[in-house]
């Protein structure tokens, strides 16, 4: 069952599926408005359920300049990008963790200041949503329907804390490593980083593929990693033997903190703590936490950018200057191997501070 996270136009859309239904109640304007949007064959981006017969995500996104007047106070001029529809069925899949990655994505892509949304008080969720990213109550807005409130994010740093501030990666202090991943886990916990050789591979409607929280669990030593801490994720060969050309980084997280199995209470304990954010199953997690012969560490990390071009074995090697174990794992690396991978990734300059 595919959820992916499309872009399309609004005249490729639906407006009579029932998932619009409470937008025209809530916005008296929302068909009209929608049918302008078509003529001019807008794009937009959707969410289809498993089967592609209805919608289950809708984000608008539009680049805004100047002052923004229609706000209560005005927002000064800026270059800014606009949430204008967002409404999303979740259904326990985080699938609003998922809409908050793409808006983010688009908004380095234009090269945005600050983005905002205007939002009813009634949706206590999406506003929480917002807010754990970095959202702020800024001003009001008096519509027909009623007084929205407007939140706002800017892009530059705002104090410490890794989440709000995301998807910017602070380097400050941090230190920097390399992790391993095999190539069946890889693109369903790093949709966005999904190589060109897997367009075959369906992106499913999870929890743990939509999160912008990962967890990670294996047996290397993952605790010697900390708060803040930068990780470049490589994702081993798909074919034995051919690492050197094969195996690439794809993706760069930072550390939100890192756990043995001492550190849960028990195993529910456990299960609870990885589960939505693993692509294990309750079955193996409990397998894993309950095989006392073998060490079990977690990390969780934010998800914060997927490479827009990625350095193989052979280029981290050749021209990196890092050495050759027989595995890389996890190892740490210097900043000038990982300001090398970022700027042969072509990265947004904006994401690194």
């Amino acid at each position: 069952m595919s959820g992916g996270l499309r872009l399309t136009s609004f005249d490729q859309v639906d407006l009579a599926d029932p998932f619009f239904d409470s937008l025209k109640a809530q916005y008296g304007e929302f068909a009209d408005w929608f049918e302008r949007k078509s003529t001019t064959k807008e794009p937009v981006y959707v969410i289809d359920d498993g089967a592609g017969d209805r919608v289950r995500g809708f984000v608008y996104l539009k680049l805004e300049e100047g002052v923004i007047t229609d706000v209560d106070p005005p927002l000064p001029a800026a270059r800014r990008l606009k949430v204008g529809t967002l409404k999303n069925e979740a259904r326990g899949t985080k699938l609003g963790e998922r809409i908050i990655k793409k808006v983010f994505d688009h908004a380095f892509a234009q090269d945005v200041e600050e983005i905002y949304v205007t939002v009813f008080d009634t949706h206590v969720g999406l506003i929480r949503l917002f807010e754990r990213y970095g959202f702020s109550e800024r001003a009001s807005k008096t519509t027909p329907n009623g007084q929205e409130i407007v939140l706002v994010r800017s892009l530059g740093q705002n104090g410490d804390d890794i989440i709000t501030n995301y998807p910017l990666i602070i380097t400050d202090e941090s230190n920097f490593f390399l992790l391993s991943i095999y190539p069946e886990y890889h693109t369903n916990l790093f949709p966005d980083s999904m190589l060109r050789t897997e367009k075959s591979h369906i992106v499913e409607d999870t929890s743990y593929t939509n999160t912008i929280h990962k967890v990670y669990i294996g047996g290397c030593p993952l605790t010697m990693m900390n708060k803040g801490d930068i990780v470049v994720i490589y994702r081993t060969t798909d074919i034995p033997n051919r690492a050197f050309h094969r195996s690439v980084v794809t993706s760069i997280c930072v550390v939100e903190e890192t756990r043995t199995r001492s550190n849960f209470a028990s195993e529910d304990d456990f299960v609870r703590y990885c589960s939505p954010h693993s692509v294990f199953s309750d079955k193996e997690l409990r397998e894993f936490y309950n095989d006392k012969s073998k060490r079990v560490y977690v990390a969780k990390l934010l998800y914060n950018a997927a490479l827009p071009r990625r350095p193989n074995r052979a280029k981290l090697l050749s021209d990196f200057g890092m050495t050759d174990p027989p595995r890389f794992d996890l190892r740490r690396i210097s900043r000038d191997e990982f300001d090398s991978i970022v700027e042969y990734s072509e990265l947004n300059q904006r994401l690194v501070l």
